[in-house]
Formats: C-alpha cells, sequence, structure tokens
C-alpha cells in the first residue's frame, strides 16, 4: 500500500515544475470558495474508496490547495487528523508541487504552534477544533519523502521552533482527547513512541532533511535529544542544540560549505524568531527559548536586534526563576561587550547591585563580568553614590570561595578607583583604606590570576591614598616591610587590622593562614603602645570619661593592649581564641582562658607558656612574630 501512495506522488513530482493552471482541463475544480471544504472530503471519501487515484484527481489537489490552501489544509486535517492513506496521498501529492506546499505550509505552521487545539473557522463556517498534533503528523509524512521539498528550507526555522514547542508542552500538557488521538494513530502504524518522542523524531528528520549529519551527531554523542524529553532538563538540551548550531556553522569548525550555508542563517533566525516569543507578556515557553537565544547572541546577524534583547532579557533579571536570572545575566555579558548598548546596561546597575547579594557564585560572578565589561576600554566614568555602593560590596566579596568571584571583584574594585569621579574619590578614601590588608593577604594567594590581580590592585590603592611608601614596599614586593609600614602609619587602627586577619586564620589556603598568623604578631608590637592608658582604667586612676567606657576584662583583668583598644569582651575572647587562649601585651602573650590544644601553633615557634606570661626566646619580646620558616606545613 505504501508503494501505491510513493508511485502516485512521484508521478506528480516529476512534473511539479510545470504544474498546470487553474483552467488547464477547460473549467475549475470549485465555482466558489464555500465549495471548498466539501469538495476536499469528497476527494478524501473517494480516495478511500478507491486503490489508486487517476491523474486528473491528483492535479485537482494541487490545483485546490494553490487556489485555496487555508480551507485546504484546514479541512484535511479535520477530515483525517490520524493521516490515513487517503489523507497521505493527497498531503504527499500537494508537496510535489513547490508552489502548493509553500502556500499550505503558513497554516500548517499555525496549526502546530498552538497546543493542543487550533481554533479557525473554514470558508463552510465549521468551527470544530484541529489538534496541532494532526499538523506535526503530516509534516513527518512529508519529511518520509525521498525528495526535500524546497519550502521546508525556506520555512526551517520556524518549523523547528514549533516542533521543539511540542516537543516541551508535550511533556507537560497532555489532555485527554489529544492522548485518544495519538493512541489511534499509534494503533495506525505500529509506533511504539510517546508524542515527545515522536516530536523529537520529526526534528531530527527535519536536520536530516536539511543534511545538518554532523549536527546530529554531536548532539546525540551529548545525549541532548534524551535530554529535550524531560521537561525538567529541556532548556539544557536547548543551549546545547544552539551551541552545536553555532559551532557547526562557524567556518573553523566546519568543512562543509553546504553545512555552513544554512545553519548560518539558521541560527540567526530562530532566534529571531524566539525574541517574537519571548516578547509576550506570558510566554509558555519563555526558559527554553531564552537558553537558545543566550547561546547565539554573538552571532553576527544577531546584532541587528541587540536593542529587542536587551530589552526582553533585562524583563528576566526580576524573575522568581533562579534558573531564568542566570541565562538573563549570561545573556547580558555578551551585550555588555556592544558599545552601543552601553546606555541601556547602565540603567540596569541598581537592580545588578541587588542580585549581587545572591549565594550563588556564578551568578554573582556573572555580574561582575557584566561591570568589568561595561567599563573596559571605554571613558566611562562612575558616579561617587554608584562607586561608594560597588566598593562596599567588592571588599565582601574578596573572601568568596569561589576563586573567580575574588579575581573578579579585585579587578573592578580597582577599575573603581580609576574611573569614580573627582568628588567622590574622598568619600572613596575610606573604603580604599579598608581595602589594604584583604588585598595583602590576598596577595600570598595560591591562585596566580588573584595574586597578580591583588598586587596590581595594592599598588593603585596606594597610588588612590597618596601613601607613597606603601606604594615603593609593593612595587619592590616586600611584603612584610609594606605590613609593618602599614600597622606603622595607622598605629591607632591596629586593632581594626587585627580584626580583619582573623577570618584568614581559617582560611582553606595555607599560605593564607601562615600571612595571618605572622601579621598578629607584628600587629601585637603595636597594640603595646596603648599599655599605659590601660593599666590607668585597670588601677582606677584614668580619667572619668574612660571609666565610664571601659571596664577591664574579666578574662585578664585589663593588663591586655586589646584593652587599651576599647575592644569588647565577645572580641577579646575572639582573638584570645585565634592566638591559643593568649593576648598580645608589653609583657608578651596573657593567658586569658585555658588554652587549647593548637599542635600547629607549637609547630609554629609559637611556645605557650601557663603561669607566667613569656614570650619564646626566638620571637621578639614584645610581640607574637612568627617566622615563615617555622611555619606549619600542614593544615589548620
Amino acid at each position: 500500500m505504501a508503494n501505491t501512495d510513493i508511485t502516485a506522488t512521484q508521478s506528480m513530482a516529476n512534473t511539479k515544475d510545470s504544474a498546470p493552471s487553474m483552467d488547464f482541463f477547460g473549467e475549475r475544480v470549485v465555482s466558489h470558495p464555500n465549495e471548498v471544504p466539501d469538495f476536499v472530503r469528497n476527494m478524501h471519501q473517494r480516495l478511500v474508496s478507491n486503490a489508486s487515484p487517476n491523474d486528473r484527481m491528483l492535479m485537482d489537489i494541487v490545483r485546490l490547495a494553490e487556489a485555496h490552501p487555508a480551507d485546504v489544509a484546514v479541512t484535511l486535517l479535520r477530515r483525517a487528523p490520524s493521516c490515513d492513506r487517503a489523507a497521505r496521498i493527497m498531503w504527499r501529492t500537494i508537496a510535489s508541487s513547490e508552489m502548493a506546499l509553500e502556500k499550505v505550509l503558513p497554516t500548517l505552521l499555525c496549526v502546530l504552534e498552538d497546543w493542543p487545539l487550533h481554533r479557525v473557522s473554514a470558508s463552510d463556517g465549521d468551527k470544530t477544533k484541529v489538534f496541532a498534533l494532526a499538523a506535526t503528523v503530516v509534516v513527518w509524512e512529508i519529511l518520509c519523502l525521498p525528495w526535500c521539498p524546497a519550502p521546508f528550507m525556506e520555512y526551517s526555522p520556524r518549523l523547528l521552533v514549533a516542533l521543539l514547542f511540542q516537543v516541551f508542552v508535550s511533556t507537560l500538557d497532555m489532555p485527554e482527547e489529544v492522548n485518544t488521538f495519538w493512541k489511534g494513530y499509534q494503533e495506525q502504524l505500529s509506533l511504539p513512541i510517546s508524542i515527545n518522542r515522536f516530536a523529537v523524531q520529526t526534528v531530527r528528520a527535519l536536520f536530516r532533511h536539511l543534511r545538518c549529519l554532523d549536527l546530529l551527531v554531536a548532539v546525540e554523542r551529548k545525549c541532548g535529544w534524551d535530554t529535550l524529553l524531560c521537561a525538567a532538563t529541556h532548556h539544557y538540551a536547548m543551549g546545547l542544540l544552539a551551541r552545536e548550531m553555532h559551532r557547526t556553522s562557524n567556518p573553523l569548525c566546519s568543512c562543509i560549505a553546504e553545512i555552513r550555508h544554512v545553519l548560518m542563517p539558521l541560527c540567526s533566525h530562530v532566534a529571531l524568531h524566539l525574541l517574537q516569543l519571548l516578547s509576550t507578556q506570558e510566554p509558555r515557553w519563555d526558559l527554553p527559548a531564552l537558553a537558545f537565544l543566550v547561546e547565539v547572541l554573538e552571532c553576527h546577524d544577531m546584532k541587528e536586534w541587540s536593542d529587542s534583547a536587551l530589552e526582553i532579557i533585562s524583563r528576566r533579571l526580576q524573575s522568581k526563576s533562579k534558573e531564568k536570572r542566570r541565562l538573563a545575566l549570561r545573556g547580558l555579558v555578551v551585550l555588555s561587550k556592544d558599545p552601543s548598548l552601553a546606555e541601556g546596561i547602565r540603567s540596569l546597575t541598581q537592580s545588578l547591585m541587588g542580585l549581587l547579594q545572591d549565594a550563588d557564585g556564578e551568578v554573582v560572578a556573572l555580574i561582575l563580568s557584566v561591570f568589568l565589561n561595561e567599563l573596559e576600554d571605554r571613558a566611562t566614568l562612575i558616579s561617587s553614590p554608584t562607586a561608594l555602593q560597588l566598593a562596599e560590596v567588592l571588599r565582601q566579596l574578596f573572601d568568596y570561595d569561589n576563586s573567580h568571584v575574588p579575581l573578579l571583584s579585585i579587578r573592578l574594585f580597582r577599575a573603581v578607583m580609576e574611573l569614580v569621579m573627582d568628588k567622590g574619590k574622598k568619600p572613596l578614601k575610606k573604603h580604599v583604606s579598608q581595602s589594604l590588608l584583604p588585598l595583602f593577604f590576598h596577595y600570598h594567594d595560591q591562585n596566580w590570576h588573584v595574586a597578580e590581580a591583588s598586587r596590581e590592585t595594592l599598588l593603585c590603592a596606594a597610588k588612590f591614598l597618596k601613601r607613597r611608601r606603601l606604594k615603593q614596599l609593593v612595587k619592590k614586593e616586600k611584603l612584610w616591610k609594606f605590613a609593618e609600614c602599614l600597622l606603622a602609619e595607622d598605629r591607632s587602627r591596629a586593632a581594626e587590622h587585627l580584626r580583619q586577619a582573623l577570618p584568614y586564620l581559617q582560611s582553606p589556603q595555607e599560605p593564607l593562614r601562615e600571612a595571618a598568623v605572622r601579621f598578629i604578631g607584628i600587629a601585637g608590637r603595636y597594640l603595646r603602645k596603648q599599655q599605659e592608658e590601660t593599666w590607668l582604667i585597670y588601677k582606677g586612676e584614668g580619667s572619668a570619661a574612660g571609666r565610664g567606657s571601659c571596664n577591664p576584662c574579666p578574662s585578664c583583668g585589663g593588663l591586655c593592649s586589646l584593652c587599651a583598644q576599647r575592644v569588647s569582651w565577645a572580641e577579646h575572647a575572639e582573638i584570645s581564641g585565634a592566638c591559643g587562649g593568649f593576648v598580645p601585651s608589653s609583657f608578651g602573650l596573657i593567658p586569658v582562658v585555658p588554652a587549647p590544644s593548637w599542635p600547629w601553633l607549637e609547630q609554629a615557634g609559637i611556645a605557650l607558656a601557663w603561669g607566667s606570661p613569656r614570650v619564646p626566646a626566638n620571637l621578639e619580646s614584645d610581640c607574637v612574630s612568627v617566622p615563615l620558616s617555622s611555619s606549619p606545613s600542614g593544615p589548620v
């Protein structure tokens, strides 16, 4: 029976370039458009009754489809939604004429895109709904022909989008009437597959007709077709498909010119259809569509649509869906490289600042990348309020547990110092000053890129603050001279620097832990200067203001240098815990609580004595200075 179908349509395919006009036989097929649905139904019935059609009947089908494509397509889909043998003959006959198929395809696509049922009225007033899946079946039947109809090439972007949408939506929304229809079609052709698998099979058939065999193999190798079938992973597969289409269309990746000629416009045209889809108020397919769009934004053909893409992507920044926000940010990273979109990107600054509080390291890194792209190679000055906001947030990101985030935040901090407006420099000095010690510690980072960025930013910070001595020491890479100089120039902030150093004792990186231990020891020397005030407070001989503002810590009796700095008891305990139960003083190390056993401190050269506070002989008599040569070799 199948051979009869193909033979009947092949005879038409051989003469498709010379299809007759409406009056080839000296008469018209119908006298009025209202007669078209009845004529199509009668023709279908005749084909059901007869074994094979005659040439006159086949020619009538073609002529009618060319003259009344919408009525022919809709009536045939209603009459035979499961595409029985008679309907297959009619559809394949229509496909044999390029003109007829070109006129019928827009109607098929409209039905395909309207899941699960398409509402349309025929010329005879029939308003029966049409199954979207019935149009998919027709597309599949046409793609099974031994030749590729030319109109399919022209309409392939829209057809691909419609089929991919149907793959997704058929996984989520399956009305009972659609299930009943599909079971009938399965029984007719003995198909053991689900609806969404059938839609994927149709997508693959379309790519085969477009001769994109490399693409099919690449997606198959990465399990992309199976990933399309799950609603939760559909958008990942869409991104994979877009990447492979873009890669295969790249002249450096594909040696077949014909494939590049097909895929290069296909990528951009599919993206254009998706832009139109995403511009609707409540698209049902926005996450997969966004996933595809983001991957092809760098296509050259997409440049003219960048404004539309920016508008659509910016609306997704405030989405409740974390994945949509992430995809929107990925799109912004690409768009922020375009100087023509600088103003639009700048308008999103406050929205992006709010998203920096996200706990997801990838999201934070994407936002920082957008800011860096916006500032790179442009004479864009940063306003004072924005610079202050950024500086405050960025300092907190230096110690982020994702190594990419500290690198980007340090680079962006440098850009802020370099590009802030003149009137914003003075308010920014406080944040820059507070960044010196964190940048000093990250100078010891195991990640070479982070260490180098810290060195460059530290140099920029010293220049910004006009601290020539610090700048010279950074240039000469005399790090510990830098630390001593920093403490010497900021004696009044020694306790504050000590507090900043404490978190680095718990760093997962050994070089940062070693640097923190050594810095805390150096800081102890500068805390000694407050001893006299401490003793006055302890003896009750200080001023009324002094006695009222600070009570001696019950742990040490006010003997340590921390009390002189008005360090709270809670912080007192925190610092003593970090130093093995001791705090720095002019006498050496004073025990405040029973010291826990910290072998790494002993390995570092700190021999703590309980009872009479003393400092090890190999250290200076007034601080806890840890030689790097005796630093702990194992993890803290």
